[in-house]
């Protein structure tokens, strides 16, 4: 997001020589304000045409001291100009400005810290479920990458470990941090950074190595996840679970006909329904989702729960639908 010369600049510059070159002439050679400013024209452009009027001792002194200083400038300030607009960077100029203002009107968005495997995986996953989200990144290389492809992209292309960085992500405004840089130690100053920064904020941190885990929940991660683990333990019970493994994958997937798991919060049901038991949550203008699960006050998972379940105050529904289905339940609950 790093602009060479903003043009406004340059712009002021050609200006400011064209006004100092126009009101020298009109002053020295009291010529009229068309005169002077096409002499000052074809002085700074060297185009060799012939002078308006015969210039005076005075005015060929000036036009002397103007030519050696304007030439130069003009010139620079010109061909800077043109490289600016030819090169993008005006184009990109704009583009971090409107990048700059939607951050501004962002709420309950997610902040990715990283963007290389894990970080794109991690966008790929908001953008199915329609999430918005803002990356950080210092190396630019990996976001124009992705913008091919995904053009929309909301990044910041700096350190996520700089305070001023994560405040201009809107960290006071997010509802999670995920940060997936490779260095234990980056993510453990991270997530320090983003816990005193915003008290309520749910924060995913990658960890590289076993020891690291204990520090970045004691730091305030609510989660820490090891890549290498994970990929591990999944590749391990492909060979003894295949057909469990494909139908979570299914479950995970990014394909329409793909089935999604999503949570209920208690708070979200329409009052009519709370208090009530999980049949007829189910049945309150019916979906077709089914509920597999539901977390408890104590933070305990009760499995395939009973209908007649009764849903009180902190608890939440895990449910498994299709997405047009879950976009028809979310929809209910918004009414």
């Amino acid at each position: 997001m790093k602009v060479r010369q903003p043009l406004y600049i340059w712009a002021g510059i050609i200006i400011a020589i064209l006004a100092i070159g126009t009101l020298g002439f009109m002053v020295i050679e009291k010529w009229s304000f068309i005169d002077a400013l096409y002499m000052t024209i074809i002085t700074i452009t060297t185009v060799g045409y012939q002078e308006i009027r015969p210039l005076s001792d005075a005015g060929k002194i000036f036009n002397i001291f103007f030519i050696i200083l304007s030439f130069s400038t003009f010139t620079y300030a010109l061909a800077s100009v043109t490289r600016y607009i030819v090169s993008g960077e005006m184009a990109l100029h704009f583009k971090n400005k409107k990048i700059m203002s939607t951050l501004d009107t962002l709420n309950h968005h997610v902040i990715i810290c990283g963007f290389g495997r894990n970080g794109q995986q991690a966008a790929l996953t908001l953008i199915d479920q329609q999430t918005p989200f803002v990356v950080i990144e210092p190396e630019e290389k990996h976001i124009q990458e992705f913008m091919l492809t995904y053009p929309q992209l909301i990044f910041l292309k700096g350190d996520a470990t700089d305070d001023m960085i994560l405040k201009k992500a809107g960290i006071e405004r997010a509802v999670s941090l995920i940060t997936t840089l490779p260095e234990d130690a980056d993510n453990v100053f991270i997530v320090l950074s983003a816990r005193s920064l915003n008290n309520h904020l749910q924060i995913i941190s990658r960890a590289s190595h076993n020891s690291a885990v204990a520090k970045l929940k004691k730091a305030g991660a609510n989660h820490v996840i090891m890549p290498d683990k994970i990929g591990g333990k999944h590749m391990a019970t492909i060979v003894s679970k295949p057909d469990v493994v494909a139908f979570i994958d299914y479950l995970t997937g990014h394909e329409d006909e793909s089935m999604n798991i999503e949570a209920v919060d208690y708070s979200h049901l329409p009052d009519a329904i709370k208090d009530t038991t999980l049949q007829h949550i189910m049945e309150w203008k019916q979906t077709g989702v089914n509920c597999i699960g539901i977390k408890q006050k104590n933070g305990r998972f009760l499995i395939n729960p009973p209908e007649n379940t009764i849903i009180s105050e902190g608890m939440k529904l895990i449910i498994l639908g299709s997405k047009q289905q879950i976009q028809k339940m979310k929809s209910n609950l918004m009414q």
